[in-house]
C-alpha cells in the first residue's frame, strides 16, 4: 500500500532528532551542556538527561545552579526550573539499565555528550559499558544513530587524539569546545552559544542564536 507524501512528510519531521540523549560529564565546561538542554528544551524535544557525579560537582562549581542530591528530586528541579514537564525531560540515574536508552529497542534518535570528559571519550571508543552513559553511547552507535561529543580539553594527548580518530572512522562527530571570534563576542555567553549552535545544525535543529559566516551581525 502507498503511503500518501503529506503523511510520509509528517513523519519525516516527527522523527527528525525529536527525542534526542543529552549526557553531561565532569569536564569543565558544564554550561554548554545546560545550554544545550536549555535550547532542546525551546526547540520543543524530548530530552533524555543523563548527569555523571562529577558532572554535578562541575554544575554546581561552575554555574548558578545547584543541583539537588537524588535523581528523582534532580528531575523535579530541571522540570521547574525549565518549566517543562516529564513528557519532555526524564533525567535518569548512571545505574538506571531501565532507561530506554540503554536499549536498541527504545534508542533516541540522537545523543550528545556535553561536555565530554577524556575519560569518557576512551570508554567510548573502547566499548565500554560501566555506566549508563556509556551504555547509551554504545547503543547509539551499534543502532548506527548520530553521536556527537563535545570534547573539552586541552592539550590533547596521543591517546585522545587517537581515541577520537578511531571514533571518528565510525561517523561519530568530534565537536571540541572550540568557540570562533568572527562574530565578534562581547560576552561569555555569546561563546558558549557559538558551540551549541553547531550542535544543533549537526542535529538538524533550527535556532537563531547567532548570525552565520557572511551574514549582518
Amino acid at each position: 500500500m502507498l503511503i500518501p507524501h503529506a503523511v510520509l512528510l509528517n513523519y519525516d519531521l516527527h522523527m527528525s532528532h525529536s527525542t534526542i540523549t543529552l549526557a553531561i560529564t565532569g569536564a569543565s565546561g558544564a554550561v554548554y551542556g545546560l545550554r544545550l538542554l536549555e535550547c532542546l528544551l525551546k526547540a520543543k524535544k524530548t530530552v533524555y538527561l543523563v548527569i555523571s557525579e562529577a558532572g554535578k560537582l562541575v554544575i554546581n562549581l561552575e554555574t548558578n545552579l545547584t543541583l539537588l542530591d537524588q535523581t528523582p528530586a534532580i528531575q523535579q528541579q530541571l522540570h521547574t526550573h525549565y518549566q517543562v514537564t516529564a513528557s519532555q525531560l526524564q533525567v535518569f540515574d548512571l545505574t538506571q539499565w531501565t532507561a530506554p536508552i540503554a536499549s536498541g529497542s527504545a534508542v533516541s534518535n540522537a545523543m550528545v555528550i556535553c561536555p565530554c570528559t577524556s575519560g569518557t571519550l576512551s570508554a567510548v571508543a573502547h566499548g565500554h559499558s560501566c555506566s549508563l552513559i556509556e551504555r547509551a553511547a554504545d547503543v547509539t552507535l551499534k543502532e548506527q544513530k548520530k553521536l556527537i561529543l563535545v570534547h573539552r580539553e586541552t592539550p590533547l594527548s596521543v591517546i585522545h587524539l587517537e581515541n577520537m580518530l578511531y571514533l571518528a572512522k565510525l561517523g561519530v562527530l568530534i565537536l571540541p569546545a572550540n568557540p570562533g571570534f568572527y562574530h565578534q563576542p562581547e560576552q561569555v555567553s555569546q561563546l558558549v552559544d557559538f558551540i551549541v549552535a553547531r550542535i544543533l545544525d549537526h542535529l538538524e535543529i533550527p535556532h537563531q542564536l547567532l548570525p552565520r559566516w557572511g551574514e549582518s551581525t
